[in-house]
């Protein structure tokens, strides 16, 4: 089921409302936002927020919902930001909804490969993008596979730091994340323009941009590195960053949550390797075998 496929033909006021929040709070913990981070960027207050997410939304988005129903239209339609969409995007949106998932996954498959000039299975294979949560293992592993493959290990967030001459806390801070994810994706096309093979270490919150998650997943062979969310937990405590500590069964929540919410989208990697319970030799030898037989 697509992102807007939960709204339409729901039953009553209440239901609507309960999947409203929902998806709400899928979207903000997908971003690694708190519902104070989202209040913030989006300029209502906390309260407002939470009602929102519990299923107690203002009556004018059922209003809105009633319009859209007797229009036929998707609710989104009427308030799509970029205008009235082309008869030819309102017919093949038409069709896309009607497939199965694994039908889109070809279908987006097949749009990559006609309309991306730059893609090319040969080089795809060459590049190795590693995704997932922090504490997966992408730094470690991602720096001893590129040792084995005598390839340059690129960390994305180092390569956004050293383009914007910023920490990434700055970048977020001055620009916001539509700034941050702006700079992400160009890194990331100039990683692909250069055309050299590399092993790749992606922040976790890169597959919240769908487009530039896409493009990732076009021009570079995708490996999720995963692990339950209390060794995700450990290791980032054994990183040395402590603040987990503080609340831990709310910061626990809170990962499985966004863990719950980027799930669906990790999977879309190549390979999916659990690292749950096992060295760091153990899991380099899986992820080596991996990319060694990637097609």
């Amino acid at each position: 089921m697509n992102d807007s496929a939960a709204f339409e033909g729901s039953g009553g006021a209440e239901e609507f409302l309960r999947t409203l929040g929902e998806r709400i709070r899928v979207l903000r913990s997908r971003r690694g936002m708190s519902q104070k981070m989202l209040a913030d960027a989006a300029g209502v207050s906390l309260r407002y927020l939470s009602d929102l997410e519990n299923g107690a939304g203002n009556a004018s988005v059922l209003l809105l919902r009633s319009v859209a129903q007797a229009l036929d239209v998707p609710i989104e339609e009427l308030v799509n930001e970029a205008g009235e969409r082309s008869s030819e995007y309102v017919l093949l949106q038409e069709r896309l909804r009607e497939l199965s998932e694994d039908e889109l996954a070809a279908a987006r498959a097949a749009l990559n490969r006609f309309f991306d000039p730059g893609h090319n299975p040969a080089l795809r294979v060459e590049r190795v993008a590693l995704v997932g949560l922090r504490g997966a293992g992408k730094t470690t592993l991602g720096n001893k596979l590129a040792a084995q493959l005598g390839v340059p290990f690129v960390e994305l967030n180092g390569a956004i730091e050293a383009k914007a001459g910023l920490r990434v806390g700055e970048i977020h801070s001055l620009y916001g994340q539509g700034g941050y994810r702006r700079l992400e994706r160009q890194c990331l096309e100039e990683l692909v323009a250069r055309g050299t093979r590399l092993v790749l270490s992606t922040p976790g919150s890169l597959v919240s941009d769908a487009g530039t998650y896409n493009f990732l997943l076009s021009h570079f062979f995708t490996v999720w590195l995963r692990a339950s969310p209390e060794e995700h937990m450990a290791r980032v405590v054994a990183q040395g960053d402590l603040r987990p500590i503080a609340g831990h069964s709310e910061a626990m929540s809170d990962l499985r949550r966004i863990l719950e919410g980027r799930a669906p989208f990790y999977a879309k990697a190549d390979v999916n390797i659990d690292t749950s319970g096992k060295s760091i030799a153990a899991s380099l030898q899986e992820l080596a075998a991996a990319v060694r037989q990637a097609p």
